[in-house]
């Protein structure tokens, strides 16, 4: 379990630069379902502990983050 929680933390610490440089022209749904895809996949894999666990909780993050960002931005025009 150490060994898996280091790894991510390594990855998180390595790729996330990479992963957000190439975000800056993306729209605010297109932002809020990356970012609630992340979060949803590390809750996913925290809760279930398994692969399938995690895949559902991405795909539920990112919709969640692309809806939500959707009607922020609604409210604001």
């Amino acid at each position: 379990m150490k060994r898996k929680v280091t790894t991510l933390i390594l990855f998180l610490f390595i790729f996330s630069p990479m992963l957000f440089g190439g975000c800056a022209d993306m729209t605010p749904a297109q932002k809020g379902a990356l970012a609630g895809a992340g979060v949803g996949g590390v809750a996913g894999g925290i809760i279930g502990g398994s692969t399938k666990s995690t895949l559902i909780g991405v795909g539920v993050g990112a919709l969640g983050g692309a809806l939500l960002n959707d009607e922020l931005q609604k409210d604001k025009k």
